[in-house]
């Protein structure tokens, strides 16, 4: 018979295991989007957890954290932000920080590279630009500008607002229309889960107004009928 002293060593040891298993790390590099080089000694902490860190001379990262946990980033020289971790933790996330007072082209390319909180600022910064009512005390209150109507980086702007709000949009469907909810609710294999997600992805506004029930009930239907299109 075992005495109480080894029982207890022998379940401390269990359980030091248990929390050694499920202990996880967001891995990361973090890039300057004006050229993609690495950026070393970025402050980052982990939002829920308050842990901390800083990437090394190469711009990696490892920080303690679950996959939706979000990590703010912040080094002298550039626009402090916040990132949102959806990619599986296994996964090495890229996060690119823009350079401060960098005024950036904005495209589909560079759109998919910026973070969540960088997006909802260029969008309120390309509205602002795009606005054709001026305010002015010294000139009789609201008027309209023609050259904001009608000029070269109004349209730019107007043009920017697209790309991002869709991005942004594009975003929050990823979010809701996850691996892990349409596995957990249908037997699909890992094989035909990418198409079944490019052909049933749902709309914005479906995903935006959906409770769980409603994205429930949506993917059970069109996996039924995918079913029936791969026979």
């Amino acid at each position: 018979m075992r005495n109480l002293k080894e029982i207890y060593l022998t379940v401390m040891l269990l359980l030091g295991s248990m929390t050694f298993s499920f202990a996880q790390d967001i891995k990361g590099i973090v890039i300057d989007l004006k050229n993609d080089k690495r950026i070393s000694e970025v402050e980052i902490k982990n939002l829920r957890t308050n842990q901390q860190t800083k990437t090394d001379a190469q711009g990696n990262f490892s920080i303690p954290g679950n996959r939706y946990d979000y990590l703010s980033l912040m080094v002298r020289g550039f626009d402090r932000d916040t990132a949102f971790i959806y990619q599986e933790l296994g996964e090495i996330n890229r996060i690119y920080l823009i350079p401060d007072k960098t005024t950036i082209q904005i495209d589909e390319v560079v759109v998919t590279k910026i973070t969540d909180s960088r997006i909802a600022r260029e969008i309120e910064r390309a509205k602002n630009n795009s606005k054709a009512v001026e305010t002015s005390q010294t000139k009789g209150g609201l008027r309209v500008s023609p050259s904001r109507l009608f000029g070269k980086d109004a349209k730019i702007a107007r043009n920017a607002i697209k790309i991002l709000e869709l991005e942004q949009e594009q975003r929050f469907v990823d979010r809701a229309f996850t691996d892990e909810l349409i596995q957990s609710l249908v037997p699909i294999s890992d094989a035909d889960l990418p198409l079944f997600k490019d052909k049933y992805k749902p709309s914005y506004e479906f995903a935006k107004a959906a409770v769980k029930e409603d994205l429930t009930a949506y993917i059970l239907v069109s996996y039924a009928e995918f079913k029936k299109l791969k026979k």
